[in-house]
Parts: C-alpha cells; sequence; structure tokens
C-alpha cells in the first residue's frame, strides 16, 4: 500500500498547553530581552537623551504646582491678600502649561525613537527570516511566523512609542514627590508609603508572576491560530473539494477557545491592578486626612502644608497607577519581543565563504556515500553513490518516500547531509558559497509558486536584469508567448496569489520559461503533466526538451518517455539505490524495474502505486 502522510491529516493537537495553575513554564528570559531592545534604542542615544531632559524638566514644571497652592493658602488666602493670589496662581497655570508642552515635545521625540527602533527591529527580523534554511520553515507554522513579523513586532512597537517615555516620566514623578512629601512632612509620608507597601508586595509576590505566564501563553496561542487561519485561506481549494469547512471549523473553534482562556487568564489578572491600586490610593488619602487633621489641630503643621501634601498624595498615587496599569502592556510586549529575538537568533543556514559569483559548472554531479535525515536516527538515504556526467539527464523512479526530492534537496542544499560528500566539478557542494550554486540551478517543480505581480515580473524573476525582448524570447521558447498575447493585457496581466487565476499547465509553462531565462547549467525537474489536457501536456514536453538541452539534469520521473530517454535511470527503494542503469540495461536485468513497468501504463506513478 502507498504511505500516505498521516501528519498532514491528524488533527492538530489542541488541548490544554498552557499551564496557568504555577506550574513551572519555561523560564522567559526577560532581563535578556530588555537589554536586547535598549541596545536597538541605544542607537539614538542624542534622541534619547533629549527626551530624558524634557522629561525631568517636564517633572520638575508639575511638581511645583502643589507648593504654589499650599503657600497661596498660607500666604495669600488666609490674610485675603487678593493680588499676591492672582500672582501666584498664574505661575502655577504657567508651570502647568510649561508641563503639558514638555510633555508634548517628549512624546514626539519618542514616536521618533520608537518608530525607528521598530524599523530595525522588523528589518532585522525579516533578513533573518532569508537567511534561515528550508527546514525550519518545514518545521514551523508559516501563519505563528507571520504572527511574529507583524502582531509580536507591533506590540513592541506600541510599547516604546506609547509607554516608554510614560514610564520614565512617571518614575522620575515618584521620586520627586517623594522628596517633596518628605521636605513637607516626614510623618505622613512615613503614612503614605507604610498604607502602599502591603498592596505593592501583593502586587510583586502573586501578580505580576500570573500576568508574565498568562501574555507569553496569549501570544503563542496567537500565533497558533494564525498558523489555522493562514492555512486555511491557503488551502481553501481543497478544504472545499473535500468538503472539510466542517473540520476546519472545529480546528479554529479549538484554537480560538485556547486564545480565549489565555486572554482571559491574563486579562483578569491584569484587570486586577486598576481597582487594586485605586483602592490602596483611597485607604491612603484616609489616613492621610485623618493624621494630617490631627497635626494642624496640635498646631503641628499648617492648612497649606496639609493641603499641598494631599495633593501630592494624589499625584503620588496616580504615577503609581499609570505604572502598574502600564504593567500588563509591557508583559504583552516583552512575551511578543522574546518570540521576535528567539526568531532573530535562529541560526542561519551554513554556508562557504564568498569569492566570486563568476563560476561556470560544466555539471559533472558525484554523490559519495552520502547519508542523510530529516530526524537524527532516522536515516532517509543510506549510502547513495552516484556520477552524473556533463549534459547527463538523471532519471529518478521509486515509491512515495523512498528519497527522490530527497537527493535533490540536497543538491540544492536545502539539507544539510550527515555524511559522505556531493560534488559539483570535483569541488565540495559544501565549499561553493550557496548564492553561487543556486544561480547554477534551475528548479522545476509540480507545485510551481508564482508571486503576486505581473506575468512579465514572475518570468524576469529568473534574472531580474533581463530586458523586455529576452522575457518574450523566454515564453517563446518555453511555448508560452502565444498564450500570453490573448490575456487582458498580455504581459502586463496582473497574477493573483500563487498564480490562482491561471491553469496548472500555463503555471508550470510560466516556470519553464522563468527557469530558461536563468539559463542555468544543472536542472532539477519534478515533472508535472499528468493532470494537464493532451495539448498542453504537449507543449510542457516540447518546452522542457528545450530546457533540457545541453545540461546536466535530475529528473523525478513521473511519465515513461522521460524514463526512456534519460542516459540513467536510479530506482530507489527504502533510502537505497537498488537498481542502476539505462533503460534497456534495467528491463534485461527484469528486477524491480522491469516489474514497475511490465504493464501497459504510461505513467511510473501508477506502476509504482500499483506495486507498492
Amino acid at each position: 500500500m502507498r504511505q500516505s502522510n498521516s501528519q498532514n491529516n491528524a488533527p492538530l493537537p489542541f488541548g490544554p498547553r498552557h499551564n496557568f495553575g504555577g506550574e513551572k513554564q519555561k523560564v522567559a528570559n526577560k532581563k535578556g530581552t530588555i537589554r536586547r531592545i535598549a541596545s536597538y534604542m541605544s542607537e539614538q542615544k542624542l534622541a534619547l537623551i533629549l527626551v530624558g531632559v524634557l522629561v525631568v524638566f517636564a517633572t520638575g514644571s508639575g511638581l511645583l504646582g502643589p507648593i504654589l497652592m499650599g503657600r497661596a493658602i498660607d500666604q495669600y488666602i488666609a490674610k485675603h491678600d487678593l493680588p499676591g493670589l492672582v500672582g501666584i496662581c498664574s505661575l502655577m497655570l504657567a508651570s502647568y502649561v510649561f508641563a503639558a508642552a514638555l510633555t508634548w515635545m517628549q512624546g514626539y521625540v519618542m514616536v521618533g525613537v520608537a518608530t525607528k527602533t521598530i524599523y530595525k527591529i522588523r528589518s532585522d527580523l525579516f533578513h533573518k527570516l532569508q537567511q534561515l534554511p528550508v527546514g525550519f520553515f518545514d518545521s514551523r507554522s508559516h501563519g505563528d511566523l507571520m504572527s511574529r513579523l507583524t502582531n509580536d513586532v507591533e506590540r513592541l512597537s506600541s510599547l516604546l512609542t506609547d509607554s516608554f517615555a510614560q514610564m520614565v516620566s512617571s518614575l522620575l514623578n515618584l521620586v520627586g514627590i517623594f522628596v517633596a512629601m518628605l521636605f513637607l512632612s516626614p510623618t505622613l509620608t512615613l503614612v503614605t508609603v507604610g498604607s502602599l507597601a502591603g498592596i505593592s508586595l501583593f502586587f510583586n509576590k502573586v501578580i505580576v508572576k500570573r500576568i508574565g505566564v498568562g501574555f507569553r501563553a496569549q501570544q503563542q496561542s496567537l500565533g497558533e491560530l494564525n498558523g489555522i487561519v493562514q492555512e486555511s485561506i491557503s488551502g481553501q481549494r481543497v478544504i472545499k473539494a473535500y468538503a472539510q469547512e466542517s473540520s476546519w471549523l472545529s480546528r479554529f473553534d479549538k484554537a480560538n477557545n485556547e486564545l480565549r482562556a489565555a486572554s482571559t487568564h491574563a486579562q483578569t489578572f491584569a484587570g486586577t491592578i486598576g481597582p487594586m491600586m485605586n483602592g490602596g490610593n483611597n485607604l491612603s488619602l484616609a489616613l492621610i486626612v485623618g493624621t494630617g487633621g490631627w497635626l494642624v489641630v496640635q498646631g503641628f503643621s499648617t492648612v497649606g502644608t496639609i493641603a499641598a501634601f494631599i495633593n501630592y498624595a494624589r499625584q503620588f498615587g496616580r504615577p503609581l497607577n499609570d505604572l502598574a496599569n502600564l504593567f500588563s502592556n509591557v508583559e504583552s510586549a516583552l512575551a511578543g519581543a522574546e518570540r521576535v529575538f528567539e526568531t532573530i537568533d535562529e541560526q542561519p543556514e551554513p554556508d562557504a565563504l564568498a569569492t566570486t559569483d563568476d563560476v561556470d559548472f560544466s555539471g559533472d554531479i558525484v554523490f559519495e556515500n552520502v547519508t542523510f535525515s530529516y530526524t537524527q536516527g532516522t536515516p532517509i538515504l543510506k549510502q547513495i553513490n552516484l556520477h552524473a556526467k556533463p549534459g547527463e539527464t538523471v532519471a529518478l523512479i521509486g515509491p512515495t518516500g523512498a528519497g527522490k526530492t530527497t537527493i535533490v534537496n540536497l543538491l540544492t542544499r536545502f539539507y544539510e547531509i550527515d555524511s559522505g560528500k556531493v560534488m559539483i566539478d570535483g569541488t565540495d557542494l559544501k565549499q561553493i558559497p550557496k548564492r553561487v550554486l543556486r544561480r547554477k540551478l534551475g528548479i522545476v517543480l509540480q507545485d510551481n509558486f508564482l508571486f503576486v505581480g505581473t506575468v512579465r515580473e514572475n518570468i524576469r524573476y529568473g534574472r531580474l536584469t533581463a530586458t523586455n525582448a529576452e522575457v518574450v524570447e523566454a515564453a517563446k521558447m518555453a511555448n508560452v508567448d502565444e498564450f500570453l498575447r490573448h490575456l487582458p493585457h498580455g504581459y502586463d496581466t496582473m497574477l493573483t496569489e500563487r498564480g490562482s487565476n491561471l491553469s496548472q499547465g500555463q503555471r508550470q509553462l510560466l516556470s519553464i520559461a522563468r527557469t530558461l531565462l536563468a539559463d542555468p547549467q544543472i536542472l532539477i525537474l519534478d515533472e508535472a503533466t499528468s493532470s494537464v489536457d493532451t495539448r498542453t501536456e504537449r507543449n510542457i514536453q516540447e518546452a522542457m526538451l528545450r530546457l533540457m538541452k545541453g545540461r546536466t539534469c535530475f529528473v523525478i520521473a513521473h511519465r515513461l518517455n522521460t524514463i526512456r530517454t534519460a542516459n540513467q535511470i536510479l530506482v530507489l527503494q527504502n533510502g537505497e539505490i537498488t537498481e542502476h542503469g539505462s533503460h534497456e540495461e534495467l528491463m534485461a536485468r527484469r528486477g524491480f524495474y522491469f516489474s514497475l513497468l511490465s504493464g501497459s501504463t504510461e505513467s511510473i506513478d501508477d506502476a509504482v502505486g500499483a506495486n507498492d
């Protein structure tokens, strides 16, 4: 029986994944994340210094108000000095207006710092994604990676834009207000700080830890949900073709419920911060009023001093509230930043030191005792030996999972071999820079990817410096020029995502044209003509013959015509080459290859399927 890919068909592993009850979670490197953010921001030192200066002066101006108010009560209101009262009130107004102007300026400068920082982080993340090996993307949800590049980065952007300057201002306000309160009345300062200490202790011991766990779980769940959404949109045709809408709805509901649970947990604890701090502030205010009234009655203080102190006490609670409310934003942003930096810290695919891009290959390819496994301990290829001479066509056939695609994945260095050696023209593949290697390789796969853009742009992707005339010539050689000229806008017709507004055969011909334009010296072909009409199949076959002429070709063969004309045929079973030779030689041996082709079928897939 033909093996099926059970992993693709198995239900997604939804279920309780996040531990909200306090069991040990993955330790978040919060300090390291903060240091990384700071290192990005340090590139704009002058702007940050300016923000700091503006915050200091804005805070100082704001702190003048209560002192002036206390002086107004004791020196002017009590003595009925109206001119003096007007003067000091004008000074109060000026201080508050000046503080507001400085606050606006610090916000303006901070937006510039934040946007430039996020620009650099987002650029580093996207650049790293371009450097990571194919295996990285094969083992991760594309939707989750998208979530890191968009949602997680945006949360960090929100933190830096809206919260950073406010946090600095709140901290400075706390220090300044504490000093002012201590100057006015050490006794009342002790009452204020003591009443808030218990709440702060409870906040740090209980709330902080649970909020951090909740927001990390929320970001993970959001990434998983985005993965499901992205996959369902990409696979809409298959979903509808097999009437699987209900199963995807079920998958989405499970992931959505998981995200709801994680968000509820995080937001519930985050939502306790404001009421808790307000309750603490009101309790503190009641104690201050009572104690302050007693001090006035006993003659230890004045009404103006107590009024100024109460004003400071209320201001003391405001930055505490602000910091507490910002805490949930900080935790959410740090959770996203951890995921972003986790990706940035991934190891890029190994490469040789670049020497020059101007390298010509004759196409002499050797696999020498090559062993490879996607998962350690489970080899996919075992001691593979082959030699393709320049200009030869090598056909790879065998059952599904035999290792055909893996061989070409190693030739392109999408994956690195476990042991052995792969050489081109006598040079170990590991010594050839990947950009040099891949510019000399042409790949035409069954499922060719076309980008959103014009037909001309998709063909020119093979060689971005190609002229319009060269693009047209490549299309003619690929037997697609006539079709393209009948499109509404010819070569400037826009293609939708993955070229879904074209047929499979048309996409295949465009891919061949793109490869012809690249003019590679080595070809990798995964034929895909079994599901197209006869005329399109003939056009594809003719285009492929032009493409293959004079080049070393590795063909994952599906059609018997290709197999018969190949210079050598490799039969793979369970990761090993079990037969090797030309069509005539293998038929004469009357082995597995002969048994595959002894029927009347014209497709190697059908033959293999019948003998699995």
